[in-house]
């Protein structure tokens, strides 16, 4: 997600004019979006921009103290870091400010810019569901803002996403009759976020009055907390249960919360027995989302699931065409393919290298070319996990992602449940932290070296066909990466 920051604002003399304060911001806030978990940018980088730079000096705006505080202490190295690779070591010092974000005046677009940014989250719970049209073009519905920029137009099509694809257009064409629910599931920065808003936003192009509700599940669970605490539950079913579309993001936050489930399921029948459209993403298929109540398994299996893989290379190259389309930047085909052979597991990371090579390019006033382009790639090759991650960590992720307790997952019992998470431990042990056998029988509970070698020849050999062990496997380093 990407923040927008006032159009106007003091620069540094030396600072191009083909590249303003908000694409610098941008660009950094690119590089930190791919260092950190989802919940950590939004949480800390929301709301932030650049107020002014000058003379070496950037000062960053920030909505509050809190936020100040723990930028300057946790992450004002990467800021740093990631602002003076762009600018070519033209930054120094950074300051951090609370500042209050002011009415951008009318912008003039420049050459090369791009596109305006995401809008940023609202955070007013129980607002009206009714959308309506803002000055800037943003749609806004339920408790988060539907993207424009989230249509079909350019939603590019591959053989790895073309069901979710069509699966959509049918939902978006004929609401609440089609594939209902409609369940779009896929690995992280895939596109799922961007099929839910397209959706949402054809619906609008065809009757602006329909209403609509955008939310993350994260947001939906902490809403009805909010609810619960304040005796507001007839306003939160109210907000919930009279749209005529109900868009839920990461919906597999909903495991283990007993009430929070309960609460989505009596939505859910809602909803359903008045023909109104639900569609769900997840990172995961249902029967792969730990406590899920059989209930609401059985309801999100009933409609239409549709799962979006890792594009190919002819696809990836295509995104990039599209995406330097609408930021008005030509790149030389050979240098597409060169970002798309370095670049294969998100689109979003796609992006941010994009991004990433553009802003570098109009700051430097130069034109790209193979060589450059590779030095800037370096820091998106195919990462490996962190030498400082601990095998504890690993053993901890694991039992989270499946739901596990620690103890059962070292303990001697040989049930299917536990002897999968057990094996793929093993395997990321073995292929990523380089551990040896004997150590990582020692760290599974004190098992043989012997068991720890065919863990990892079983996990290595089922990860070429089980596409659902692929995905569980590479979440799992992501959530890792992100700690």
């Amino acid at each position: 997600m990407r923040y927008d920051a006032p159009a106007q604002v003091p620069v540094d003399e030396h600072f191009p004019c083909f590249m303003n304060t908000n694409e610098l911001w941008q660009s950094a806030l690119g590089e930190l979006e791919l260092k950190l978990s989802k919940a950590n940018f939004t949480t800390w980088f929301k709301n932030t921009f650049i107020a002014s730079f000058e003379n070496g000096q950037i000062n960053v705006a920030v909505p509050n103290t809190f936020t100040k505080a723990w930028l300057e202490k946790k992450y004002h190295r990467d800021i740093l870091n990631s602002l003076q690779t762009i600018t070519a070591n033209g930054v120094r010092t950074i300051i951090y400010r609370v500042e209050t974000r002011q009415p951008s005046p009318i912008h003039v677009r420049m050459p090369n810019e791009p596109l305006e940014p995401e809008p940023f989250v609202d955070e007013q719970p129980f607002r009206t569901e009714e959308a309506a049209q803002t000055s800037s073009g943003e749609r806004t519905t339920g408790d988060l803002t539907l993207n424009p920029r989230y249509n079909f137009t350019n939603f590019v099509v591959g053989k790895t996403n073309e069901l979710a694809h069509a699966a959509s257009q049918a939902v978006a064409t004929q609401p609440g009759t089609t594939y209902n629910p409609l369940f779009i599931y896929g690995g992280v920065g895939l596109g799922k976020t961007h099929l839910l808003q397209a959706i949402g936003n054809e619906l609008l192009r065809r009757n602006k009055t329909t209403r609509i509700m955008y939310v993350t599940c994260e947001r939906f669970t902490n809403e009805f907390i909010d609810a619960i605490r304040t005796g507001k539950g007839h306003e939160f079913k109210d907000c919930y249960r009279n749209v005529d579309l109900l868009l839920i993001d990461d919906i597999q936050f909903i495991t283990s919360k007993e009430r929070t489930q309960e609460e989505f399921f009596h939505t859910f029948n809602a909803l359903h027995q008045r023909n109104k459209q639900i569609v769900l993403s997840s990172d995961r298929p249902p029967k792969a989302i730990p406590g899920l109540e059989n209930r609401l398994l059985s309801r999100f299996e009933s409609g239409m699931m549709a799962d979006v893989g890792t594009p190919d290379l002819e696809t990836r190259v295509a995104i990039l065409e599209a995406k330097c389309k609408e930021r008005t930047y030509f790149l030389e085909k050979d240098i597409l393919h060169h970002i798309a052979g370095a670049i294969q597991s998100n689109i979003r990371e796609l992006e941010g290298a994009l991004t990433k090579i553009i802003a570098y390019h109009q700051f430097k006033n130069v034109q790209p070319s193979l060589e450059t382009i590779a030095s800037l790639l370096t820091s998106f090759q195919p990462t490996q996990l962190k030498k400082t991650i601990t095998p504890r960590q690993l053993i901890q992720a694991v039992a989270s992602y499946y739901d596990l307790q620690i103890p059962d997952l070292l303990g001697k019992s040989r049930e299917k449940r536990l002897a999968l998470p057990r094996q793929i431990v093993m395997f990321i042990m073995r292929e990523e932290m380089k551990t040896s056998y004997p150590s990582i029988g020692n760290e599974l509970g004190g098992r043989d070296h012997t068991t720890a070698m065919h863990a990892y020849g079983k996990i290595q050999t089922n990860l070429k066909s089980d596409e659902k062990l692929q995905r569980d496997v590479e979440l799992i380093k992501q959530r890792l990466m992100a700690i």
